[in-house]
């Protein structure tokens, strides 16, 4: 049950975007389109389960006044492997998402996770946690990339949906990033409130039967 639970909770518990409001450099830059979303998820999504493995599998051996240095060399040797491999299969999008892929190494939700949880726990429960938050932050990307592109372009992943006459052209741009962003952490701040009440009125209603 904890293994499910480390997976699911980065989906709307603990979305490392709409909920504890992280990365918000690589979501709020490389998100003009779905297809960027993806690609900049899948490449934290990777750096992050493993260096999760990783760090867990050597917190026992880690001194304790050196291990952010550690990590950080961790991270960012699957950074530059990551790197590599979209340079070489993906080169449209690596060009595309340029700069952003080495910034990885210093995204706050992978040395948050190494530090927080991996460097504490086992390395199947730390697997799960990575792919977890990763999905998660994937999951984020895709969908505020494709509200991004939809409304400012008409298509999604590049396949038109509508017109152009209903197409509102700052959404591609930075202020739009901020706007989707906005919309979308809210509409996350609405489904965590309403999940907590029927949760309390479940709580509730089994103390009554009780």
């Amino acid at each position: 049950m904890s293994d499910v639970k480390n997976l699911t909770k980065g989906f709307f518990k603990e979305n490392p975007t709409f909920v504890q409001a992280l990365g918000m450099c690589p979501t709020l830059a490389t998100t003009t389109s779905a297809v960027n979303g993806l690609g900049m998820g899948l490449a934290t999504l990777s750096v992050l389960t493993l260096s999760n493995i990783v760090v867990s599998l050597i917190r026992k051996v880690v001194p304790e006044k050196i291990r952010i240095p550690i990590y950080i060399v961790v991270i960012a040797s699957f950074v530059t492997i990551v790197d590599l491999i979209m340079h070489a299969f993906t080169y449209q999008l690596w060009r595309t998402l340029g700069l952003f892929i080495p910034l990885i190494v210093v995204n706050c939700i992978i040395l948050g996770r190494a530090e927080a949880f991996a460097s504490k726990n086992g390395v199947l429960d730390s697997l799960f946690d990575g792919l977890g938050m990763g999905l998660g932050f994937t999951g984020a990307l895709i969908l505020l990339g494709s509200v991004r592109e939809l409304l400012g372009s008409g298509t999604v992943f590049g396949v038109p949906i509508w017109g152009k006459a209903f197409n509102v052209f700052t959404m591609i741009l930075p202020p739009g990033a901020y706007i989707a962003l906005g919309m979308l952490a809210g509409l996350f701040t609405f489904i965590g409130i309403k999940r907590k009440e029927r949760q309390k009125a479940k709580s509730n209603t089994e103390k009554v039967k009780a």
